[in-house]
C-alpha cells in the first residue's frame, strides 16, 4: 500500500506509511529515485499509448461504417462507448486511489486497454475479404463479353445459366451480412479500452506528486504530459497512411518504405518538409511569447494584447490566406508561377520584419537595478544594490516586489525601498507619501510621493502603433503567400502519395518545429531577465524585470534568423520547380491537371502545341493550379 496514513494524509506531512505498515520520513521515500523513474518511463509510455489508440479509432470511423455497413448513430455508438467505460469507474477510481497500490491499479488498466485494443482489431481477421459495391452484370450466350444490363426473364424466356449465376451471388452475398454484427467487438473493445484508461491520469499524476520531490513533480508530470502528445500525432499519421491502403492485407502490397523513400527523394518535397520546420520554429516562437513582448516592450496588458491579437491580426491573416487562394484561381497559376509569388511574398514580409527593431523603447528604471539612487548619480553604480542611505533604516525585505513610481519618474521595488513613510486610499488608489528617497528633480525636494505600479515609459506607448501597423501588415501578406505554399506540397508528389505527404509534413513541423520552439526561445528570453521574483517558500519565482533592448533584440533576433533560412528555402525551391517544370522538359505540368477545351474553345486551343507530359484529368473543370 502506498496510501499516506492519518497523520500525513497529503504531501508536506512528516510522516508516509509503508507497505509493511510501518511509518517512513518523506525524504527517504522521494529519495528511491530508480524505482521512480522507472514508473515514469512506463507511465509515459501509457500516456502515449493510450492516446496513440485513441486518435487512430477516432480516425477510423468512416472505415468502421463501411466494413460492417453500419449507420452513422451505430458508429456515434461505438465511439461512445469508450467515453461511457471511462465514466464508469473513473469516479470510483480517483475516489479509491489513495487507498489502493497506484502502479498496480495502473498496471491492470493497461492490461485492460490491451484487451480491448485486441478485441477491436479482431473482426478483421474473424471476417472474410472485404466485398465492395459492384454493379450487377450478366455474361452474353454470344460471347465472352459482360453486359451491365440484361432483360427481366418473361414466361416465354427459360431461365438461363447467367440468371442462375446472379441468384446465387445474391443468396452468397446475404448468407455474408451476418458478419456484420461483428461491430459488438469493436463495441466492446471501446468499452474496455476506456474503463482500463480510467486510472491512468488521475492515479499516475498523483503518485508521481506524492513520491516525487516537490521542485521535480512538476518537471515530472509535464515530461509525462508532454510524452502523451506525440500519440494522437502519430495516430492521426497512421491512420492517414492506412486509410489509404486496400482493405485486404497480404492480397497487395503494402508500398510503406518505399512511399517513403519515394517522398523524401523528391528534392522539392525534401525542401519543403525543411522550409516546413524552420516556419514552425518561428511562427510558434512568435505567437507564444507575443503577448509577454508586447507587455514588456510597450507597456500594454495582457489582455489588451490578446484582444488585439483576435481582433485584428487573426482575421487579417484569415483574409491574406483566402485571397492567395483565390488569385491562384483567378490567374490559374501553375506550381511555377505559385511558387515565385509564395517567395516573393515571403521576403516582402521577411524585410518589413526588419523594421520591428526600430520600434525601440528604454529600459524601465528600478532604482538599485538600472539606474542608480536619486542621491548617489555621482557615485559608483554596484548592480543590484537595492539599499541605500536614504532607506536604510526601514527594514525593507529583498524578496518583495510590490512597484510603486515615484514622483521623479523612478520605479522603486516596493514603497519601502522609496522610504515611504505614509499612504493614503486604498487598493490601486493608494498614494505613499514622504518618501525619503524620492526627489523631484524641479524643485529640489527630498521628500516626495510615489504611486502604487511601474512608472509608464511614454516613448514605448507611443510606438506601439508603429509595431501594430507593422506586424499587420506582415501577418496579411504572410497570409497570402501561404496558400500557394501549402499547395507546392500537393503539387510536387504523386497522387497516391498525398495524403501521406501531410502527414510527414504535420509530423516534422510540430515535432522538430511545435515542441522544441517553446524551449529554447523561453531559455533565451530567461537570460534577459535583471530581476527574478522569490517564492514564498523559497526558490525562484517568475521574472520581474526584463531588459528590454536584449529582450527585444533575443526575441526578433531569433525570429528573424529563421525567416532568413526560410527566405534560402524558398529562393531553392524555387530554382528546383524552374528546373523540373519548365516548359521543354518531361515534367511540364505539376500532378494536378489541366481544363479538357470546350467545343467553343477547341478551334484555338488546336493551334496551340501540345506540351509533352501534358495530363487530362477527365473529373476536374478547373485549370490547373
Amino acid at each position: 500500500m502506498d496510501r499516506p496514513n492519518t497523520a500525513g494524509e497529503v504531501k508536506g506531512k512528516s510522516l508516509f506509511q509503508d507497505s509493511d505498515g510501518s511509518t517512513v520520513p518523506v525524504k527517504s521515500v522521494c529519495h528511491n529515485c530508480s524505482k521512480l523513474k522507472i514508473f515514469l518511463g512506463a507511465l509515459a509510455f501509457s500516456f502515449f499509448a493510450k492516446g496513440f489508440s485513441g486518435s487512430y479509432m477516432k480516425s477510423m470511423s468512416s472505415q468502421i461504417e463501411r466494413r460492417f455497413e453500419i449507420s452513422s448513430s451505430i458508429v456515434g455508438i461505438i465511439d461512445g462507448s469508450f467515453e461511457i467505460g471511462n465514466l464508469m469507474v473513473m469516479v470510483l477510481v480517483s475516489y479509491l486511489g489513495p487507498r489502493v497500490h497506484r502502479p498496480k491499479v495502473i498496471a491492470v488498466g493497461c492490461l485492460i486497454m490491451s484487451l480491448g485494443a485486441f478485441l477491436s482489431v479482431l473482426p478483421q481477421f474473424l471476417m472474410g475479404r472485404y466485398n465492395y459495391e459492384r454493379i450487377t452484370v450478366t455474361v452474353d450466350n454470344s460471347s465472352t463479353s459482360v453486359s451491365a444490363c440484361s432483360p427481366a426473364p418473361s414466361e416465354g424466356h427459360p431461365v438461363t445459366d447467367a440468371t442462375e449465376t446472379l441468384s446465387t451471388m445474391k443468396n452468397f452475398g446475404c448468407e455474408k451480412t451476418t458478419n456484420s454484427y461483428l461491430w459488438l467487438f469493436v463495441l466492446m473493445g471501446n468499452l474496455l479500452r476506456g474503463i482500463g484508461e480510467a486510472p491512468v491520469m488521475p492515479l499516475g499524476v498523483s503518485y508521481i506528486d506524492d513520491f516525487s520531490k516537490e521542485e521535480n513533480s512538476a518537471f515530472y508530470i509535464g515530461l509525462v504530459r508532454s510524452s502523451g502528445m506525440f500519440g494522437p500525432t502519430l495516430g492521426f499519421l497512421l491512420g492517414s497512411f492506412c486509410a489509404s491502403l486496400w482493405v485486404d492485407i497480404g492480397v497487395v502490397d503494402i508500398d510503406f518504405f518505399p512511399a517513403l523513400k519515394k517522398l523524401f527523394g523528391n528534392p522539392v518535397f525534401l525542401v519543403y518538409i525543411f522550409l516546413t520546420i524552420l516556419q514552425y520554429n518561428s511562427l510558434v516562437g512568435l505567437i507564444t511569447y507575443e503577448t509577454k513582448f508586447m507587455e514588456q516592450q510597450f507597456n500594454l496588458s495582457v489582455a489588451r494584447a490578446i484582444f488585439l491579437i483576435g481582433v485584428i491580426l487573426l482575421p487579417i491573416t484569415i483574409l491574406g490566406m483566402f485571397l492567395g487562394g483565390f488569385l491562384i484561381k483567378k490567374f490559374k497559376l501553375h506550381i511555377t508561377k505559385m511558387a515565385k509569388f509564395a517567395c516573393i511574398t515571403f521576403i516582402a514580409a521577411y524585410l518589413l520584419n526588419l523594421f520591428y527593431f526600430i520600434c525601440s523603447c528604454e529600459v524601465l528604471q528600478v532604482a538599485g537595478l538600472t539606474v542608480p539612487y536619486s542621491g548617489l548619480k555621482h557615485l559608483s553604480f554596484p548592480k543590484n544594490s537595492f539599499k541605500a542611505s536614504c532607506n536604510a533604516d526601514c527594514s525593507c525585505k529583498l524578496d518583495q516586489w510590490d512597484p510603486v513610481c515615484g514622483a521623479d519618474g523612478i520605479t522603486y521595488m516596493t514603497a519601502c525601498f522609496a522610504g515611504c513613510k505614509s499612504s493614503t486610499g486604498m487598493g490601486k488608489n493608494m498614494v505613499f507619501h514622504n518618501c525619503s528617497c524620492v526627489e523631484v528633480q524641479e524643485h529640489g525636494l527630498g521628500n516626495s510621493s510615489a504611486i502604487l505600479g511601474q512608472c509608464q515609459r511614454e516613448s514605448c506607448t507611443k510606438a506601439f502603433p508603429y509595431f501594430l501597423a507593422l506586424q499587420t501588415a506582415c501577418a496579411f501578406i504572410l497570409g497570402l503567400g501561404g496558400t500557394p505554399t501549402y499547395m507546392i506540397m500537393f503539387r510536387s508528389v504523386s497522387p497516391d502519395l498525398k495524403s501521406f505527404a501531410v502527414g510527414i509534413e504535420t509530423l516534422g513541423g510540430r515535432v522538430l518545429g511545435g515542441l522544441p520552439a517553446p524551449i529554447y526561445f523561453g531559455a533565451l528570453i530567461d537570460e534577459t531577465c535583471l530581476k527574478w521574483g522569490t517564492k514564498n517558500c523559497g526558490g525562484s519565482g517568475s521574472c520581474r524585470v526584463y531588459d528590454t533592448k536584449a529582450f527585444r533584440n533575443v526575441y526578433l533576433g531569433l525570429i528573424a534568423g529563421l525567416r532568413a533560412g526560410c527566405c534560402l528555402l524558398y529562393i531553392v525551391l524555387c530554382v528546383l520547380i524552374t528546373k523540373r517544370f519548365k516548359p521543354d522538359g518531361k515534367e511540364m505540368t505539376d500532378t494536378k491537371n489541366i481544363e479538357r477545351p470546350t467545343s467553343k474553345e477547341s478551334a484555338t486551343d488546336n493551334k496551340k502545341e501540345i506540351l509533352p507530359g501534358a495530363r487530362i484529368s477527365e473529373e476536374s473543370e478547373e485549370t490547373c493550379m
